[in-house]
């Protein structure tokens, strides 16, 4: 038989959720929709060239349109990493090097999204795009930012985006900064975010942050403990 699409795979999931299981919440279905959904449109950094800030928010809406025609209500976008090293990998998802022109893109992109009732979330909070030597994954990624660096330039894209479009999510990055786990900092994710820059939303963390506690950053001997010290963090 032909291949099930999505739309159909997700309604069948949701139905199961409603309707056959004991509390009968529905579930959110969430998808790196980054540069278009069905129809594609260039990726971040050559969106970024064009500055034209219409374009990019109506690329936005029509991702968003499509996303949410099959079920998806959550994107992991955009992507408001500043990058200036080319040796690491992700540099094609990053708006480009400077912070302003960044948080510019940041804001149309969700104001873009969220106009579909779709909820946008800002990636990667935070220093995630300067990892020791262009590195980033399987080791400790260990960025070497001074915090007058980090909060005007790194940071500086998630609080004006924050402030500007009210994006509904965050995604909590699986690296440290000065030896503390991004996921498991409270400086970051209560202190900074919630209470400084006002962010009311649902923060989600990267894959593998919260198991990376124990297993990368080794400041948790359990699973469990960096369960706990990530809830605790914000």
């Amino acid at each position: 038989g032909s291949e099930m699409c999505i739309r159909d795979r997700i309604r069948d999931v949701q139905k199961l959720a409603v309707e056959n299981s004991r509390l009968g919440i529905p579930l959110l279905f969430g998808m790196d929709v980054i540069h278009g959904y069905e129809t594609i449109f260039p990726i971040p950094l050559g969106l970024s060239c064009t500055w034209d800030m219409a374009a990019i928010r109506e690329s936005a809406r029509i991702a968003a349109i499509e996303a949410s025609a099959d079920g998806i209500s959550w994107t992991f976008s955009p992507m408001v990493d500043i990058s200036r090293d080319p040796r690491w990998g992700r540099t094609l998802e990053c708006y480009g090097e400077e912070p302003y022109l960044i948080a510019a893109l940041g804001t149309e992109m969700v104001n873009g999204i969220q106009s579909q009732g779709v909820a946008a979330t800002l990636k990667h909070y935070a220093v995630y795009s300067v990892p020791k030597g262009g590195r980033d994954g399987n080791c400790r990624t260990d960025p070497h930012v001074a915090p007058r660096e980090l909060h005007e330039l790194f940071l500086y894209p998630f609080k004006k985006v924050i402030q500007n479009s009210h994006p509904m999510g965050v995604m909590s990055s699986y690296n440290d900064w000065d030896g503390v786990p991004v996921s498991a900092s409270y400086y970051f994710l209560t202190e900074l975010l919630r209470e400084e820059y006002g962010f009311d939303g649902y923060v989600v963390s990267d894959s593998e942050a919260v198991e990376f506690v124990e297993s990368k950053h080794h400041v948790a001997d359990t699973y469990d403990e960096a369960v706990r010290q990530v809830l605790e963090a914000g």
